[in-house]
């Protein structure tokens, strides 16, 4: 008879192996908008037993322990539920940039912590990876915390971290220097553990570098800056996951930093740029922009009355809303919605044209309209959505401006030439919601208020949109 000894330790492995297995669904799950609130469910649930598996072990059960740390999961709860609650759904952004720094930071400090609390006599034995891995969770972490910060000032307008990129000479040889220097130091402690003070170099450094990464880059990059400081959080966990020989927080730091920049170069893509142009090239920049030249913005545009844009949407058979920022500014996604459903009463048909940097965050538009219960059907990406603007009675765009300007297609002297971008210049008539011509986040005007078939309502987002829904109901 063969008797398998089970001990606390490869129960908690059983309990790490189940929760890696919850995350993987659950990821899965969050591909589909049907299903994505179940998947963060199902993450949240695997997060909870790999937590509560790892305290177990670590605290042996101890009441004491246990108890410090359940004070600690309260405050911290009650605290996320506060900014939960608080946080509108345009503040989301700036919500997940501080959550990515929350994880950076947290990285950083757990690093460090083993660190400090291993005995100078204990350090030449610990293994060389698990050196080099801490000076690492210690620099990417620093790196997202501060980058985090500085994204959350820019998406928030703080004046202190402005929308447009701050570059200055030499600031790209400071960071490769940096980057090296931090490498070069992590590499050290292998050699000699006991020089702490490198770790304290790297720390103060990475600090300094996230700062540097990302105030050159504008306000029209932050939802890739968002997705890759989401990927280096992941990173820093797995790489304190390796630090403290912790296999959940392996895999899932690892989950993370791989979908984050699989999510990074997708968007890349969307805008037919390089990463490397996204963190260096300073779009947006002053000097860099040019307000006419061979974009053609030139003219006068052609402003619509609300009545004049009811009749324009009631007499198509096709309408095409592409939703941008001043959508999720002016909150209008609800107001959306009620507009489309008037449409759709009348017969007519109705999709949306989501552009993958719409907003400033990943799948920005496509939240703001499942909060407002927009059939999922409904929503076209961008190589779906184009070919049908030919077809499109009216275009109504509410608030999207670099992913809507025609100077992309042909303008070699634009920031944003050969960025794909929605065609909607293309349907038969165009409706701009927009409070004035001011340039979008790239810094440059869009030649598509000064088409022919282009008119604007100038106002709040929402404001406007509720003007056409009573319109409509009273025609």
């Amino acid at each position: 008879m063969i008797t398998v000894a089970i001990n606390a330790e490869t129960i908690v492995n059983y309990v790490y192996l189940l929760a890696a297995v919850l995350f993987i669904f659950g990821l899965k799950m969050l591909a589909n908008i049907n299903t994505a609130a179940r998947g963060n469910l199902v993450s949240a649930l695997g997060m909870l037993l790999a937590a509560g598996a790892t305290l177990f072990l670590v605290t042996g059960g101890q009441l004491i322990s246990l108890a410090w740390i359940g004070v600690a999961l309260m405050v911290g709860t009650v605290i996320g539920l506060l900014l939960a609650l608080k946080t509108s759904m345009t503040g989301m952004p700036q919500m997940v940039a501080l959550l990515n720094g929350f994880g950076g930071i947290a990285s950083l400090l757990v690093a460090c912590g083993d660190y400090l609390r291993t005995p100078s006599n204990q350090l030449d034995i610990k293994p060389g990876y698990v050196l080099l891995t801490t000076g690492l969770a210690v620099l990417i972490g620093g790196v997202t915390f501060t980058g985090s910060l500085v994204a959350f000032g820019k998406l928030q307008g703080l004046r202190i971290t402005p929308g447009r990129p701050v570059q200055f000479l030499g600031q790209k040889v400071m960071i490769a220097l940096m980057v090296l220097a931090c490498t070069a130091l992590s590499i050290y402690l292998i050699t000699d553990p006991s020089f702490g003070v490198a770790l304290a170099i790297i720390a103060a450094v990475s600090l300094l570098l996230g700062i540097l990464l990302v105030i050159g880059i504008g306000g029209a990059d932050m939802p890739v800056v968002i997705s890759l400081l989401n990927s280096y959080s992941g990173t820093a966990a797995a790489m304190a996951g390796f630090v403290l020989s912790n296999n959940v927080l392996i895999i899932t730091g690892s989950f993370v930093g791989a979908s984050g920049i699989i999510l990074t170069n997708i968007m890349c893509k969307a805008m037919n740029r390089s990463l490397t142009n996204v963190l260096f090239g300073g779009v947006g920049a002053p000097g860099k922009t040019k307000a006419g030249g061979e974009s053609g913005a030139q003219g006068t545009a052609r402003e619509l009355s609300v009545e004049d844009a009811a009749i324009q949407l009631d007499a198509a058979q096709l309408v095409i809303i592409a939703p941008g920022y001043g959508m999720a500014v002016s909150q209008a996604q609800h107001s959306v919605a009620d507009l489309a459903e008037q449409l759709q009463n009348r017969g007519i048909t109705v999709k949306y044209a989501i552009h993958p940097v719409a907003g400033r965050m990943p799948g920005h538009m496509n939240v703001l309209l499942a909060e407002a219960n927009v059939p999922y059907e409904q929503l076209c990406d961008l190589e779906t959505i184009n070919p049908e603007f030919e077809q499109a009675g009216v275009a109504l765009v509410i608030g999207a401006n670099d992913v809507t300007n025609p100077a992309a297609r042909h303008a070699k002297d634009s920031p944003i030439y050969g960025m794909p971008i929605l065609d909607v210049d293309k349907a038969r008539s165009v409706i701009v919601i927009k409070r004035s011509l001011n340039p979008g986040f790239a810094g440059i005007e869009n030649e598509l208020y000064f088409r022919p078939n282009c008119g604007m309502l100038f106002g709040d987002g929402k404001a406007m949109v509720n003007a056409l829904v009573g319109e409509l109901k009273d025609s």
